[in-house]
């Protein structure tokens, strides 16, 4: 790692180097806080968790022959050198700014309520067509997971496309001083995080920390169909690109007024939402019109791709480029995933939930049907059924923000509706309510659950093979656990008692 030396990370981090015998002159091979990952020349970054203290591990890391170690306390006879710091974690934030600066990669910087984590691996797979990128793994988003992607960057790397994930203020301006982007996406302001941050105003406020640190020549890419960003049309004295879709109603989304390309760099239109398949759109950029296949399903995977596109022409990629990148992006676990089950269809969307994106998985859910028999898969056959939990971190306004939910179920016109968790109890009676005032009952019912294992115990009753299955909730809600469940074969007793 460039510059990565005992001495360099000392002076990083303002921390103290205690080296009994000859300090070792070479550089770090990683920087790690699981010392089961320390390996030879590891610098190892001793953190006090909430069940392990790293400390207790510092013999074995120096036992796999380790650089060095950064801890908070020194043991009698260290086996090798420390730097002592009074904040581990502080000093992992610095040395991974430290890092950073060694390197002359483009970093791109993603936040929003919803949508991060699509939105950076459309980024990553458009950048890749030209770029060698290096991006975030998993939930690596927060004051820990953002300074160990950075840390595990490569010094080949030419882009890195980082998602930075916030629920406090402050945090966001500390993560943006570690990744110091030179291109900074906003996907959209919406409800999360509510308790802590007070408002969508206390939203924007807190994820517009991410400017504090920005290059100076630095570049800004803002959903233009969000109300609260299409607020910032100067930041730093700069005009952002703005993306957003076109045309909405007359493009074939339903529901939707139909807008203009006015005020827009890059937008959308003549969409065709094609289902669990995706959807195909045009993307116009600079009076340029170019097809765009978009694997992923969902009205908002295009704003997604659009977001990605910006990205692309900022830093130099053709037309071909950005829609081969487009077309080329996978799915994350939990995000959007859709599973071809024996005898069902699951929508794997159990990573996180708040108000908004719930309601975009149940859009994607009701639009799930559409697809035709030539596009592989037979959606008429199959019910619309949405397996909901619980939201948290939604403030004052929780319960009636989860009876929103479960009246948007009802709206959309999902065919069976399964909440559970405390907190779902709401949606559950907003659905109820919104179904009575409607006149329009499920046809597979409204049910619900006091918790997650009440709910795996009494699900397969409410199934039928050919069931098109969405899943989702916060991601301590565990409804992992749900999919992995549903993943499963379905019995042939199962199927032939839905069969008569």
């Amino acid at each position: 790692m460039k510059n990565m030396t005992l001495e360099n990370l000392a002076a990083a981090c303002g921390g103290k180097l205690v080296c009994r015998g000859q300090l070792p002159c070479g550089e770090a091979s990683a920087v790690v806080i699981d010392s089961r990952k320390a390996e030879k020349d590891s610098i190892f970054i001793a953190v006090k968790g909430e069940r392990v203290d790293g400390h207790r591990f510092i013999p074995d890391v120096f036992a796999k022959g380790a650089l060095g170690v950064v801890c908070e306390q020194l043991s009698e006879e260290p086996a090798g050198p420390c730097i002592l710091v009074e904040d581990s974690l502080k000093a992992l934030r610095q040395i991974a700014e430290f890092y950073r600066a060694q390197l002359p990669v483009k970093v791109v910087g993603i936040t929003g309520s919803v949508g991060k984590t699509s939105t950076k691996e459309f980024i990553a797979a458009v950048l890749a067509q030209k770029y060698r990128v290096h991006k975030t793994q998993g939930n690596f988003n927060n004051e820990i997971g953002v300074p160990l992607t950075v840390l595990s960057m490569s010094e080949d790397t030419e882009t890195a496309v980082l998602e930075m994930g916030i629920n406090h203020f402050g945090e966001m301006r500390r993560l943006s001083r570690i990744a110091r982007p030179d291109i900074c996406v906003m996907t959209n302001i919406g409800q999360c995080h509510l308790e802590y941050l007070g408002s969508r105003e206390g939203i924007l406020k807190a994820k517009s920390e991410i400017f504090e640190y920005m290059q100076e020549d630095g570049g800004v890419v803002l959903n233009g169909d969000d109300d609260m960003l299409a607020t910032l049309t100067r930041v730093k004295g700069r005009k952002p690109v703005v993306y957003g879709i076109s045309g909405q109603a007359a493009c074939g989304v339903p529901g939707k007024d139909a807008g203009s390309a006015e005020g827009f760099d890059i937008y959308a239109e003549n969409i065709r939402m094609k289902g669990i398949l995706g959807s195909e759109a045009v993307f116009c950029h600079r009076g340029v019109r170019f097809p765009v296949q978009i694997p992923l399903p969902g009205e908002h995977m295009v704003y997604n791709a659009l977001a990605a596109a910006a990205v692309g022409f900022l830093l130099g990629l053709t037309e071909k480029e950005v829609a081969d990148g487009i077309a080329s992006t996978q799915s994350v676990s939990g995000r959007s995933r859709v599973i071809q089950a024996e005898g069902r269809i699951l929508i794997d969307d159990c990573y996180n939930a708040n108000p908004v994106s719930m309601e975009a998985a149940i859009d994607l859910l009701t639009q799930a049907d559409g697809s035709s028999a030539d596009e592989k898969m037979d959606g008429k056959a199959g019910r619309t059924v949405a397996v909901l939990g619980d939201m948290f971190e939604l403030g004052e306004e929780e319960k009636a923000l989860h009876e929103r939910v479960g009246r948007y179920l009802i709206e959309k016109g999902a065919d069976c509706i399964i909440c559970a968790g405390t907190l779902s109890a709401a949606m559950y009676e907003g659905a109820l309510n919104a179904a009575k005032e409607s006149g329009r009952q499920p046809s597979g019912g409204i049910h619900y659950f006091p918790d997650r294992q009440e709910l795996l115990a009494g699900i397969d009753a409410l199934l039928k093979p050919g069931d098109i299955i969405l899943v989702k909730a916060s991601h301590s809600m565990g409804f992992e656990e749900v999919i992995k469940h549903l993943s499963l074969p379905v019995s042939h007793s199962f199927c032939s008692a839905f069969s008569r």
